[in-house]
């Protein structure tokens, strides 16, 4: 196993000050800021991250891509000491599974299945909408253009899929309908025309609302 040099905590982040600094392994610190927080990496610990794991950056956020950093070095972490280490590692390895499945896959050689990630349930069902247009913001009948019982939605045409399962969309093409207030699911990737909603006129704010 690869020994590393400890390093001092670091000043910023891609992500602000941080508040807080803990260095977790020789030069990897796990920093928290007013706004968010993370992994950072030494320069030498990024440039030993395996090729499958490592980010263009040295920063590792909190949410998805902490798992990254804490896989490529596992062994360590998990001979580290550190209270909860092999949990915290079983966590990582799962995360990595479910977020980022091709990396996982290029990695560990493993193929995961659809129904274990997220990503890859989001990739296959815009795939599947590719043409089509899907709802990317909605408001319930507290709006003022949208009758009792009804949600209002904006659609745009669905383009193509980025790796992280993403829609792209036509640019400026958008439309208006209203679908009845239970055939929707804000939970859910929703086309158009598979929810029923009958288009309409209108110049309602594209913003992201949710339909109560």
């Amino acid at each position: 196993m690869p020994k590393f040099q400890s390093v001092p905590a670091p000043v910023e982040t891609l992500w602000g000050s941080p508040q807080q600094s803990e260095q977790i392994l020789p030069g990897m610190w796990e920093v928290d800021t007013a706004s968010h927080g993370g992994i950072v990496l030494s320069d030498e610990r990024q440039a030993a991250m395996p090729a499958a794991l490592r980010l263009a950056e040295r920063f590792y956020e909190e949410d998805v891509d902490w798992c990254l950093a804490i896989v490529a070095f596992e062994a360590e972490y998990r001979a580290s000491g550190r209270r909860c280490a092999a949990l915290l590692a079983d966590n990582a390895r799962s995360s990595l599974r479910a977020w980022h499945p091709d990396r996982f896959a290029a990695f560990t050689g493993e193929a995961v299945p659809e129904t274990a990630s997220p990503v890859l349930q989001r990739r296959a069902a815009y795939t599947a909408l590719i043409g089509e247009f899907v709802v990317t913001s909605a408001s319930g009948d507290w709006a003022n253009w949208v009758p009792k019982g009804k949600v209002g939605v904006v659609a745009r045409r669905v383009t193509g899929v980025d790796a992280l399962g993403f829609a792209r969309y036509a640019d400026g093409e958008t439309i208006q309908g209203l679908v009845d207030k239970d055939a929707y699911n804000s939970s859910a990737i929703n086309g158009f025309d598979a929810i029923g909603a009958v288009r309409i006129d209108g110049d309602a704010p594209a913003t992201k609302e949710v339909a109560l």
